[in-house]
C-alpha cells in the first residue's frame, strides 16, 4: 500500500503548498466539471465548494470562491479575497500557481464588468447604472485622497444598511475587486436628499478613477525615504485603567510632506498577558518583541518603500507601525510573523489605506 499511496497520492492529505491544492484539484477536476456544468446550485454547493472549502482552509482562512460557465466547453473558479485586502496577494499567488487544465479557467479577485452587465437586485432594491451617481469630494488639506459619494436613488434612513451593503457589491462587481479595494480612499453613501454637488452617472466612475490614480502616479512615482538619520520621540502616558503605555515613534517622518506616496497603513498586534505588570511585557518578551521587529524591518526596508513608523507598547499589546507603498509584502511578512511566533504571542494584523497618515496624528498633535 505504501508504494500505491506513493504511486497514486492520498485524496485526504493535507494541503501544505499551493501545488498540493493543485494537485489535489487535478484529481477531483472532472467531477468538478460536470458539478458545475449542471448549473444546479445546490449540487455545485454539495459537490463542489463543499469538497474544496476545507482543503483552502488548509492554506490559510480567507479564500472564498465562484464558479460558473463561461461557455459550453469551460468552467470558471474564481478566487476571491471578499474585500480583505491581506488576503489579496495569497489569491493572486494561489491562481498564478494552477496548472493549464483542460476545460477551466481560474481567475484572481472578482475582474471589472461592464455597466449594462452589472444589475445586481438585493433586499428588495436594485443597484445599477440606472439609479445609482456618484460626485467626487475634494478638500484642501488631502489634495490626494480619492473621496467618493455614491448616490442610490431610494436610499432612506431606515433602508440605509441595505442600500450600502448593496453599493458595496454593485462596485466591487462594476470595478473590479483589486480596483475597488485600491483606488477608492474614502466612501460615503447618500441618497437624493443629501445630495450636495451636482451628480454624474455611475458609469463615469471608471473613467474618473483612471484619471486620478494616473495623476497621483506621476506626482509620487519614484518618490523613496531614508529614516537611517531621523530622530526617534519617546512617549509615556498613563491609559485609563493606570496602566503604563510607552511608544517610540519616528517623528521626523510623520512631518514628511509626502506622505501620499506611501498610503498603505500596516499594522501588526502582538498580545501578551501584561495582567501583573501595569499592563507591559516580561523582560523575557520584551526582548523577543524587539527581535520580531527587527527581524520584520530586515524585510520590510524603507528603500523598497516600507517605513517602520514606530510602536507603541500598553494594556497587553505591542503594535508595529510602518507606512508603506503596496500592500502585499506586508501581507505576507505580517502572516508568516504570526505563524512563526503563535506559541508565544496572539498576533493579528490590519492593512488599510490612509493616505495622510491621519491614524498617527495622535502622536503629532
Amino acid at each position: 500500500m505504501g508504494f500505491l499511496d506513493k504511486l497514486f497520492g492520498k485524496k485526504d492529505e493535507p494541503i501544505k503548498s499551493y501545488s498540493d491544492f493543485w494537485n489535489w484539484f487535478l484529481l477531483n477536476e472532472k467531477d468538478f466539471f460536470k458539478v458545475v456544468s449542471s448549473k444546479r446550485s445546490e449540487e455545485i454547493e454539495k459537490s463542489f465548494f463543499n469538497k474544496i472549502s476545507p482543503k483552502l482552509a488548509m492554506l490559510k482562512d480567507g479564500y472564498f470562491f465562484l464558479t460558473g460557465m463561461c461557455n459550453d466547453n469551460t468552467a470558471e473558479l474564481v478566487l476571491t479575497a471578499d474585500g480583505n485586502v491581506t488576503n489579496i496577494v495569497f489569491i493572486e499567488e494561489l491562481v498564478n500557481a494552477a496548472p493549464n487544465i483542460a476545460g477551466w479557467k481560474f481567475t484572481a479577485l472578482k475582474p471589472a464588468m461592464n455597466i449594462e452587465d452589472v444589475n445586481i437586485s438585493m433586499a428588495g432594491y436594485q443597484f445599477n447604472g440606472k439609479n445609482l451617481n456618484f460626485y467626487a469630494n475634494e478638500t484642501v488639506k488631502y489634495p490626494d485622497e480619492i473621496a467618493i459619494t455614491i448616490v442610490h436613488n431610494d436610499l432612506t434612513a431606515e433602508n440605509k444598511n441595505q442600500i450600502t451593503n448593496g453599493v458595496y457589491i454593485f462596485l466591487d462587481n462594476y470595478l473590479g475587486e483589486l480596483e475597488f479595494a485600491s483606488n477608492i480612499d474614502t466612501l460615503s453613501i447618500v441618497g437624493l436628499q443629501e445630495v450636495e454637488k451636482e451628480l454624474v452617472p455611475i458609469a463615469k466612475l471608471k473613467d474618473f478613477l483612471i484619471w486620478r490614480q494616473k495623476e497621483f502616479i506621476e506626482k509620487y512615482e519614484g518618490v523613496r525615504y531614508d529614516t537611517e538619520n531621523d530622530g526617534h520621540t519617546a512617549f509615556e502616558a498613563e491609559v485609563e485603567n493606570g496602566n503604563k503605555l510607552f511608544a517610540i515613534i519616528n517623528t521626523d517622518l510623520l512631518g514628511w510632506d509626502s506622505k501620499p506616496s506611501h498610503p498603505w497603513v500596516s499594522i501588526l498586534t502582538l498580545r501578551y498577558d501584561g495582567s501583573k505588570s501595569n499592563g507591559m511585557p516580561s523582560e523575557d518578551e520584551y526582548g523577543l518583541l524587539d527581535r520580531i521587529q527587527d527581524e520584520m524591518m530586515t524585510e520590510l526596508k524603507d528603500i523598497d518603500g516600507y517605513l517602520n513608523i514606530g510602536r507603541q507598547t500598553a494594556n497587553g499589546e505591542r503594535e508595529i507601525y510602518f507606512a508603506c507603498r503596496d500592500f502585499r509584502k506586508p501581507s505576507k511578512i505580517f502572516h508568516e510573523v504570526q505563524q512563526r511566533y503563535s506559541s508565544n504571542f496572539q498576533i493579528e494584523y490590519d492593512i488599510y489605506k490612509d493616505k495622510y497618515w491621519q491614524s498617527f496624528d495622535r502622536f503629532t498633535s
